[in-house]
């Protein structure tokens, strides 16, 4: 699997899903959830604080002891887990010679000492400085990870690619869904360009925090208009959107208009094409700096999987939400 098909799932360990370290043996030299961060690792020349050099991930001391460290994280969502990413970028002389992960699902209390874990990735060989990617086969649903270090060392990044699992059997039939939300299972496909912001970050929980942390693409030169393809998590009837502008002011879209279709296969790029003939779903609608815009879907316009956000002429959108009920 290559690196761009990883981002099309969800990062069920990122900490903008409510992704979180429960247990960590050993933190001392920085801190184990700076390894969730969403943003690539960075390194700050010459900078130290009381445990000593300051490093973007986790790392433990230098175990002289029997034994090795490890780190529970549970998951912004529960999921199926495809791929897993390890990565040691700035870590030379003290990343971990190698690592496992484990999993359980416990929905109902944190795992403990009686909790049974099962194997996912069995102990492999780490590089320094690397970034390490992993698939992975299993089907079944996942609420935390173990992350197993061996003996200690640092991680600058930890990441759980799958998808989340939602009971869509017990949801209640009229209870009203963001039905593209990454915590349901929605997904970007495609977009025209993201220069400045990934289109992922369309799909996330809460309000962006800055414009880095929402789509944003670059000036446009030529004619035209920029678009992103998102897939719901399940076939649904959209009632309401909302568009929100979060911290884009001088770079917000002129207006936007939003397609959508039932669509029944093809890969992402096919899907794109076919988008060219969808139904619209939102008319062209002008838009604000900085603001959350609602917005009425096309009354009765049916069920739908994927929709295709039409940006004119180019810039940067925070977060979109897709209200409705989930439709088999």
């Amino acid at each position: 699997m290559a690196t761009k098909q990883y981002n099309r799932l969800v990062n069920l360990a990122d900490a903008r899903l409510g992704a979180r370290a429960i247990y960590v043996t050993d933190d001392w030299f920085a801190e184990v959830n700076r390894m969730l961060n969403p943003e690539p690792p960075v390194w700050k020349e010459g900078v130290y604080d009381e445990a000593g050099k300051w490093m973007d991930g986790w790392e433990s001391r230098r175990k002289r002891f029997e034994g090795y460290d490890y780190a529970i994280v549970k998951l912004g969502a529960p999921g199926m887990i495809e791929a897993l990413e390890i990565n040691t970028n700035f870590f030379t002389g003290n990343y971990p010679p190698s690592a496992s992960v484990d999993v359980c699902y416990s929905l109902d209390k944190e795992p403990d000492e009686k909790t049974e874990w099962c194997p996912l990735l069995p102990s492999v060989d780490l590089k320094g400085d690397s970034e390490h990617l992993f698939e992975v086969d299993n089907n079944q649903p996942w609420s935390h990870v173990r992350l197993n270090i061996f003996p200690d060392g640092g991680i600058a990044r930890f990441r759980v690619y799958g998808r989340p699992f939602i009971d869509w059997e017990n949801l209640d039939e009229n209870e009203t869904i963001d039905l593209v939300s990454a915590l349901n299972g929605g997904c970007a496909i495609s977009c025209s360009d993201e220069h400045f912001g990934k289109m992922g970050n369309l799909i996330n929980p809460g309000r962006g925090v800055n414009m880095g942390d929402g789509w944003e693409t670059a000036r446009r030169r030529r004619p035209g208009y920029d678009w992103v393809i998102l897939a719901l998590g399940c076939p649904g009837e959209v009632d309401e959107i909302e568009i929100d502008t979060a911290h884009f002011k001088g770079n917000f879209p002129d207006s936007c208009d939003i397609q959508a279709a039932y669509v029944r296969g093809g890969t992402a790029d096919q899907i794109a094409t076919q988008s060219l003939f969808w139904r619209t779903l939102l008319p062209n609608q002008k838009l604000k700096a900085d603001s959350i815009q609602r917005f009425k879907a096309e009354a009765e316009f049916g069920v739908i999987t994927h929709i295709k956000l039409n940006i004119h002429p180019d810039g940067g959108v925070s977060r979109l939400r897709l209200f409705g009920k989930p439709k088999f």
